[in-house]
């Protein structure tokens, strides 16, 4: 009785172990297939951020397409290793057709079972490119130490007359979207009024066309994109896999672009389509200066949606442009300057959101959703200029990151195309000495938002961004190109852990406070 015990056991183990391996395989080709190659740091930051603002419909998804395949598979794969008897599955010309146990060993059953998890295990990690992430790790860069400059340590110096300040972040807004001729990597132009805008206006380029930066560490993904073009530094990981959404407070030690404005008398405020809170985008604005964030559940607050809508992952974007502009009309009438940061959902993975103003126009739904986009948020910069405020105003529009669509990509990008953010700046008082052909960074966004306003910053560079209107190199031309780049970006820092992160307090459970580790008293 204890033998056959201890073999059931045994047996439960490796079905437990393959149902662990084939998940973790299935998963990692869900989340690549849906997301694209957007690195494993982006991968734990979905994994620890939480579920809130999580379409249900991608949860579905996974569930179907991830999950379920997985289980079926252990399933087959044990039935097949362990089965203890005959297994009778049919009828064939009346006849029981009887599938016997594979004719194994024992230990051959261990050993095929071994090597089925060892090798799902390799190739999940692989897809979702743990092994850069782990060799990065193990690795202590000194980037910081070099290359940081402290935004509270450098001298901003703001116009007399200080302008006020209008941040549209667009999901996932590339210049992929773009013809080869315009500076972009599809066959046709589906984005022509963004196009347009980046033409007329200020575009940061590393080609002759309209352009932007290339795939970044660390921000790959709305919050961490959000981080980098404000705060000029990657969104990073621990090693003691805390969590941003857990933690009472997000990037303690850092100072940007809304601190530094909210220094200078600014009102602030952050207007999202989704729920505020998701991938703790509310803490991170709300620690960092902002006087107020609308969302979703603002929205249906202020009757611009009905109190129980919902679509996706919110609200669509013409309900947040109509939002905006009520809201900017109110912010206007303060005494103080404004700065206005508000970010578009529609063109989010997978395939984007067609709303009632989509139209059919190309062959792809995605390349009608980012059509549609365009042709919204042009529209919105032409309310803006028709606005008192606008002759003191600057309007930044950039994408958050590369798309995480990537089998649209994959489908209708021409092949060497080098995919890239789009960025446009309106309306600002001064003119970039060389604004093409360059190796430019999220990071360079911080510094450079603030001159498009009028600032001078001493030495036109903050954290790890250069004022892209000087022709101070970034990051990137310093490093050499952006592989050699993101090979130091994803090195283990100290020096972000214990300035950025302060991870030498010690988070003490539901209590509000922080206690200082013996670490830092000694």
């Amino acid at each position: 009785m204890k033998t056959q015990t201890k073999a059931w056991i045994e047996k439960a183990v490796a079905g437990l172990l393959l149902l662990i391996s084939f998940v973790a395989f299935w998963a990692a080709k869900w989340y690549v297939g849906v997301y694209g190659r957007v690195g494993f740091d982006a991968i734990l930051f979905t994994m620890t951020g939480g579920l809130n603002g999580v379409e249900p419909e991608l949860v579905y998804s996974y569930l179907w397409k991830g999950f379920l395949p997985a289980a079926a598979s252990a399933a087959v794969s044990w039935c097949l290793l362990f089965l203890p008897s005959p297994l009778r599955i049919s009828r064939k010309d009346g006849e029981l057709v009887t599938v016997l146990p594979l004719p194994l060993t024992k230990w051959m059953r261990r050993a095929v079972a071994g090597v089925i998890c060892v090798t799902l295990m390799i190739s999940g990690a692989a897809m979702a490119e743990i092994p850069q992430w782990i060799r990065g790790k193990l690795q202590v860069g000194s980037l910081y130490e070099t290359e940081y400059l402290a935004p509270d340590q450098t001298v901003i110096t703001f116009p007399e007359q200080k302008r006020n300040l209008i941040y549209i972040l667009m999901e996932s807004m590339e210049t992929t979207f773009m013809s080869p001729e315009q500076g972009g990597g599809q066959p046709y132009n589906s984005i022509p009024e963004l196009y347009q805008l980046a033409e007329e206006n200020i575009n940061f380029s590393q080609n002759d066309g309209v352009g932007g930066w290339s795939r970044t560490t660390g921000a790959t993904w709305t919050v961490g994109g959000m981080v980098a073009q404000t705060a000029g530094i990657p969104l990073g990981d621990t090693m003691e896999g805390n969590s941003f959404g857990e933690l009472t407070e997000f990037l303690p030690g850092i100072t940007n672009l809304q601190d530094v404005l909210h220094a200078n008398g600014y009102y602030q405020a952050l207007m999202v389509g989704s729920d505020a809170s998701f991938g703790g985008r509310d803490k991170y604005y709300a620690q960092h200066g902002v006087d107020r964030i609308y969302d979703l559940y603002s929205a249906r607050a202020d009757g611009i949606v009905p109190e129980d809508y919902v679509v996706w992952w919110g609200m669509e974007d013409l309900h947040l442009y109509e939002y905006a502009k009520q809201e900017l009309t109110e912010l206007a009438k303060r005494d103080e300057p404004f700065a206005f940061t508000m970010l578009t959902v529609d063109t989010h993975h997978v395939g984007g959101y067609v709303c009632d103003l989509c139209q059919c126009e190309f062959p792809e739904t995605y390349s009608n959703v980012a059509a549609c986009a365009s042709r919204q948020v042009a529209e919105f910069v032409d309310w803006l200029k028709q606005q008192d405020f606008y002759e003191n105003t600057t309007v930044v529009i950039c994408g958050d990151h590369q798309s995480m669509d990537g089998a649209f990509f994959d489908r209708n990008m021409l092949d060497g195309y080098d995919r890239c953010v789009y960025n446009c700046i309106i309306n600002a008082p001064v003119t970039p000495q060389r604004s093409k052909n360059r190796l430019i960074t999220p990071f360079d966004m911080f510094p450079t938002t603030l001159a498009a306003m009028g600032c001078e910053i001493e030495g036109d560079r903050l954290a790890l961004g250069v004022n892209l209107f000087s022709m101070q190199p970034t990051l990137a031309e310093r490093s050499g190109g952006y592989d050699k780049m993101n090979v130091e970006l994803g090195k283990r820092s100290n020096y972000y852990d214990t300035q950025f992160l302060q991870m030498d307090r010690v988070y003490m459970g539901d209590a509000r406070d922080w206690q200082i580790s013996e670490s830092e008293t000694e």
